[in-house]
């Protein structure tokens, strides 16, 4: 009884000290809320790094905090996207203007073009029907011999060696002596002649004015042309003279005109439209041309280097 006593107590104490440990162990093989949490984002970040081994994937696919688009970077995007539609807008409406100027610059030049063809057409033609009408035109009639001395009153006139000796009035002395016409040129012709070259101008105009039919309007706007280049007016007497050529090429003064044309030009330093007028002289009147004139043309056309 006394060995069973102890055995007993010691059973016991074994017992007693065998019920808080299995209870310790018991508490800790079940783990808290907290700890399987943690475990199981331990898992999923595991799983992550394997199924991305380059990197996290999107913020919307993961664990993280911030949300995967803020009202702030919101509104910059749509700042950014209001910028770049402006920007295009700009750009579009400068490349409309830019091909609006294209257009126009297009036009104009289309519209240049044409109307230097018109022109040229215009002269061309001018040209062909001022040689058809010379072609046409009645030869004209020799003039008589001019007086031994100066008609009564009227001091000889004095001509250059230079120049052709048609312009001088005592040309037609079949004239009537009562033709108020020709004592009108005769007055005009005078006054260029003294080198009073604004009278003389002033002078012929007013002739031409006044006798536009008369035979001599051929011989005083041909010395219209001759005075202003003899004033020193070429670009006004290439004027004036060309008109006179256009406007009556028949006249008797229109081949005159033409060579004096040349010399104007040849003042302005234009040889070679110099040489047109030279040209247009020859094939327009050619036999025609009487020979002190063909002369001078001759020497014209060396200084000119005409071919």
């Amino acid at each position: 009884m006394r060995i069973l006593r102890p055995i007993t107590a010691l059973a016991a104490s074994a017992a007693i000290a065998l019920v808080p440990a299995s209870s310790a162990l018991a508490q800790r093989q079940q783990p808290t809320p907290e700890q399987r949490i943690q475990r199981l984002e331990r898992q999923v970040e595991e799983m992550q790094r394997r199924v991305y081994p380059k990197g996290k994937p999107a913020d919307t696919a993961g664990f993280a905090d911030d949300p995967a688009a803020t009202q702030s970077s919101v509104m910059n995007l749509d700042q950014r996207l209001d910028a770049l539609e402006h920007q295009l807008a700009d750009m579009l409406r400068q490349s409309e203007e830019n091909g609006n100027r294209l257009r126009n610059l297009e036009a104009g030049i289309n519209q240049l073009k044409t109307s230097d063809d018109q022109r040229i057409q215009a002269l061309e033609q001018r040209m062909n029907d001022a040689a058809a009408a010379a072609a046409v035109a009645p030869q004209p009639q020799p003039a008589t011999t001019a007086p031994s001395t100066p008609p009564k009153g009227k001091p000889a006139p004095r001509v250059s060696a230079a120049a052709p000796q048609g312009d001088a009035p005592e040309e037609a002395a079949a004239t009537p002596a009562t033709d108020p016409g020709e004592d009108a040129y005769t007055e005009g012709f005078h006054l260029w002649e003294a080198g009073k070259y604004d009278d003389a101008i002033s002078s012929l105009r007013s002739f031409v004015k006044t006798y536009p039919k008369h035979r001599r309007v051929s011989y005083a706007n041909n010395l219209i042309g001759r005075a202003l280049l003899d004033k020193g007016q070429p670009r006004d007497a290439a004027s004036a003279l060309l008109a006179n050529y256009r406007n009556n090429p028949g006249g008797e003064r229109a081949p005159d005109s033409l060579y004096y044309l040349g010399q104007a030009l040849m003042q302005l330093n234009q040889p070679a439209q110099a040489c047109k007028a030279y040209g247009e002289l020859d094939a327009v009147y050619g036999a025609k041309i009487r020979p002190d004139l063909k002369s001078l043309e001759a020497d014209a056309k060396t200084k000119a280097n005409c071919a």
